[in-house]
Order: structure tokens, then C-alpha cells, then sequence
């Protein structure tokens, strides 16, 4: 699927099953296997000092585990799910942020095998939350579950 094919199907996949996060603007920037890009403005999602909502933060970087997916696994059998997600806030954000995430070909290859034989795979996220100068606003760590429909 082209790449721009892949950030509407990503995008149209938000608004429906994740409409809180659409609310908030979550868009995909970029998806390609093994690699993932969101935004979020910072309009509309301030809280009481200032910056951008914790919430707020942690929901462009989680969604990042199915932008990824949608790009790297066959969705037509799998889907994904996190099964823990942790997040260090490095510096204030008060900008419109982006989150970035990748999988190398060799883990995107372990993950499919395994959930093409064991009906689910573990795999983990790192990804990096930056600021429109470059910032980096934060930065987490997702355990996500690639799992077969059905099971």
C-alpha cells in the first residue's frame, strides 16, 4: 500500500476506533513498515499551567503501536493491543508535538513468525516525543501484543 495510502488508512482508523484520540487532533504524519509518525496541536489541549496535557502526550506516542502495525503485519489476521506503557515527561510541551517510533526488518520478521505460530507476539515500542523546535518532551516505552483474530 503507498505510503500516503497508509496515513489515510491510519488517520480513518483513529476517528473510529479511537475517537478520543481524534478529538485531541491525533493524526499519523508518516507510516511505512517499520517506521511511524503522529502529531498532536497544542490548541485545545492545555491544562492548567500551560502545556500540553499528559494524556495528551502519552496518547500520540501509544498510538503509535497501531499506526506501526497497520504498516508491518497483516491486519487482515492480526491486531494489536498494548499490554504496558510507560512514559518519562523530559521537558514542558507547549507546542504542537510529534512522536516517532521503528521496528528494524529482523524484529518485524521475529514478530510475525511468532504470531503466525503462536496466535500472538510481544514487541516493544521505544518512541520519542519532540516539541516544533526539536525538543525532546518525552519519551516512552510500550509492550505491545500482536495477536490473532479470534483468539
Amino acid at each position: 500500500m503507498p505510503a500516503d495510502d497508509l496515513v489515510d488508512t491510519v488517520n480513518s482508523a483513529i476517528e473510529l476506533t479511537v475517537p478520543a484520540a481524534a478529538k485531541m487532533g491525533v493524526r499519523a504524519l508518516e507510516v511505512r513498515r517499520g517506521f511511524a509518525a503522529t502529531t498532536v496541536p497544542s490548541e485545545g489541549n492545555g491544562n492548567h499551567f500551560g502545556a500540553i496535557y499528559a494524556g495528551v502526550q502519552f496518547t500520540v506516542a501509544e498510538v503509535l503501536g497501531g499506526a506501526i502495525t497497520a504498516a508491518s503485519f497483516d491486519t487482515s489476521a492480526f491486531y494489536p493491543l498494548v499490554k504496558s506503557f510507560d512514559i518519562s515527561f523530559r521537558a514542558m510541551a507547549r507546542t504542537d508535538l510529534r512522536a516517532q517510533t521503528s521496528l528494524s526488518e529482523d524484529e518485524i520478521e521475529r514478530i510475525s513468525t511468532e504470531a503466525a505460530a503462536c496466535g500472538k507476539a510481544d514487541f516493544v515500542l521505544e518512541a520519542v516525543v519532540t516539541d516544533a523546535e526539536g525538543t525532546t518532551v518525552a519519551t516512552s516505552r510500550g509492550v505491545y501484543q500482536l495477536r490473532a483474530f479470534g483468539r
